[in-house]
């Protein structure tokens, strides 16, 4: 490693779980984000700070006001800007040293299983249920580990899905039916500071998978409650009856193949 990134990761480098060795493994690593929001800005700036190689920002949504409040990887000169070319600047700006690229358009079908195909690992930090369907359903396909928040209100989740580790279970176990209930924000609100702790815990799991450390969520749901602060986690089973990951799944059928921010 050059002196520059010593310096820079230095404090991380300091744990023994990571050490050079793990450092350049986040080196060498590529992490496609699926949305640039509440969620996403987090996940984004610490994956940048903490020296992950390559980034890639999905989102096709122009920056808005009333974004500002829990967006922060946006500022109130980006309005109307592409969220990614605006997270983009800012990513670059707090970590030259990584690359970024940035995808200002819906995912769908073959092009969605390449981006996922090419990443080492993919975060979900979108806000509607079609594309955390679609980023489930790809990523089954390619054996590509998953790590998915969601918040609303003062409730948040965290969840790991590695469809790689033979019988755990997927994002579309959780869900029996496609008609769950799929809550945004725009119409329940949400507490700014909640989208960084679920944002922040769904890069520390990044980070732990590219490394190979620690005890990951694979198989559990974490959920928070910001009113007690109460963090409680459930063990997931895997539907043997799952329409992606079941015993008579045909992964990546037509249906749920698109990714819509």
């Amino acid at each position: 490693m050059e002196d520059e990134e010593l310096l820079r990761y230095s404090r991380q480098i300091m744990l023994p779980e990571v050490d050079i060795e793990g450092q350049q493994r986040l080196g060498r690593a590529r992490v496609l984000i699926v949305g640039l929001g509440g969620l996403g800005s987090p996940v984004a700036m610490y994956l940048a700070a903490a020296g992950v190689g390559e980034l890639v920002l999905n989102d096709f949504d122009r920056v808005e006001l009333s974004n500002l409040q829990r967006q922060i990887v946006h500022n109130t000169h980006d309005l109307q800007r592409p969220k990614v070319e605006s997270a983009r600047e800012r990513l670059l700006a707090l970590n030259p040293l990584v690359r970024v690229i940035t995808l200002d358009r819906a995912l769908e079908g073959e092009a969605l299983l390449e981006q996922v195909q090419a990443a080492t690992v993919v975060v979900d930090a979108s806000d509607n249920l079609p594309t955390r369907f679609a980023l489930n359903q790809a990523c089954v396909t390619a054996r590509r580990p998953l790590v998915s928040g969601a918040a609303i209100r003062m409730e948040g989740k965290v969840m790991v899905w590695r469809p790689d580790v033979p019988g755990a279970p997927c994002y579309r176990c959780l869900y029996r039916s496609e008609q769950a209930p799929d809550e945004a924000c725009t119409s329940g609100g949400v507490l700014a500071p909640l989208l960084g702790i679920i944002g922040s815990l769904q890069a520390v799991e990044v980070i732990k998978l590219i490394i190979g450390i620690g005890q990951t969520l694979t198989g559990r749901l974490l959920l928070l409650d910001a009113h007690s602060l109460d963090i409680h986690t459930i063990t997931l089973p895997r539907n043997p009856h799952c329409p992606v990951c079941g015993d008579s799944a045909h992964p990546f059928k037509d249906g749920l193949n698109s990714v819509r921010e």
